[in-house]
């Protein structure tokens, strides 16, 4: 099949978050099993812009890549990657459109039904009623009536990560044609020789007010000799508050900041971790979940994780603090989750079968058969 997925930003954009890397592994995986797949996207990467080739296509990983410069990066609106979008439509099988608030989904949208191609979309968490209500309620509403409505209704399908993310996107109200659930996925890495700490809860991520960060720093106390590091990019500009109130609770020495973690050291984190934290208010997937566990790290973690049913049910992680007093003290507790994590992710999130389920859906969507 011919594949365009079309996203605002793209790696080497990080600063994102999961949903990036995400969308990358998808498509490299899709790449690997045959597939022709092409990524329209901006040059955004925050307030600066990618130090990439513009509009000519970039090899990353097997995946074509154009990155199309936006003269106003806030809105990702790009006269040039409309005109792309127009005039090559037509040419794929499918369009999957990644995000929404966001001109590049309308306007992909928009050009696939002009020229006749089917269109998924992926939300990617976005669609949750407490996190409009906290931030830009009235203009997020607004532009889902007015401007994602009609992208949704004509929507050969909507494609959500976990059945959770699928259930609060219900309760926006929007035409949610056709849904189906297919997992973000991970590259199973072989995890590091590298001693296990057992005094460390760890988060990575991109450290949010929306990750439960201050429920943790607020439990501290309560664990003695047990130490919090946080690892991740601070956008938002929480760190200030987050040193704040574990001062206010007598923990700032147990506090850790460390900035963004990659690569080789992120796995090694990860792997020397007592504990992996991640106690969002609203979190559709959590691929860093995916992470810890592949590294044989056990996890906690809120019930509004998508990820948490499927955890607990696999015996490699629990839901909430409450147990973590319990389990810091367990070791061989915490080794049988270890190993029980590494074999769910193996067996159910590695990407050569997650891009299966969505090579099938896609194959469904164009009336064939996957080749």
């Amino acid at each position: 099949m011919r594949i365009l997925h079309v996203v605002p930003t793209y790696l080497p954009a990080r600063r994102y978050g999961g949903p990036i890397v995400a969308v990358h592994g998808l498509c490299k995986a899709l790449a690997a099993r045959r597939h022709s797949v092409d990524v329209f996207t901006t040059n955004v990467d925050g307030s600066e812009t990618l130090d990439v080739p513009e509009s000519a296509p970039v090899d990353v990983d097997g995946v074509r890549v154009r990155y199309f410069p936006s003269p106003f990066p806030r809105l990702y609106w790009s006269p040039d990657l409309r005109r792309a979008l127009d005039s090559e439509a037509r040419t794929y099988d499918v369009v999957h459109i990644h995000a929404v608030y966001l001109w590049t989904g309308i306007a992909a949208a928009r050009a696939a039904r002009k020229a006749g191609v089917p269109y998924v979309i992926s939300p990617r968490g976005m669609l949750v009623p407490e996190l409009i209500r906290r931030k830009s309620r009235i203009v997020k509403t607004l532009w889902l009536r007015l401007a994602e409505r009609p992208g949704f209704a004509h929507a050969a399908a909507i494609h959500f990560t976990s059945a959770l993310e699928g259930e609060e996107a219900a309760r926006i109200g929007l035409p949610l044609p056709s849904q189906f659930v297919v997992p973000n996925g991970i590259d199973v890495e072989t995890r590091p020789g590298v001693a296990r700490d057992e005094s460390t809860l760890l988060f990575l991520g991109r450290v949010s007010w929306k990750k439960g960060l201050d429920r943790v720093i607020a439990a501290l106390p309560s664990l003695p000799s047990i130490r919090f590091a946080i690892a991740g990019n601070d956008d938002e500009g929480l760190t200030p508050r987050l040193r704040e109130l574990a001062e206010q609770h007598g923990v700032a020495d147990r506090v850790d900041f460390l900035g963004p973690v990659y690569g080789a050291a992120k796995n090694e984190l990860l792997a020397r971790a007592t504990l992996f934290v991640l106690l969002s208010t609203s979190e559709n997937f959590g691929n860093a979940v995916l992470e810890a566990l592949a590294m044989e790290t056990p996890v906690v973690l809120s019930g509004d994780v998508g990820l948490a049913e499927e955890v607990v049910r696999a015996g490699a992680g629990i839901i909430g603090l409450d147990g973590v007093a319990g389990l810091l003290r367990d070791r061989e507790r915490r080794e049988q989750m270890g190993r029980a994590g590494r074999l769910l992710v193996e067996s159910r999130f590695a990407w050569p079968r997650v891009a299966q389920e969505m090579e099938a859906e896609y194959a469904k969507i164009v009336g064939g058969s996957s080749p």
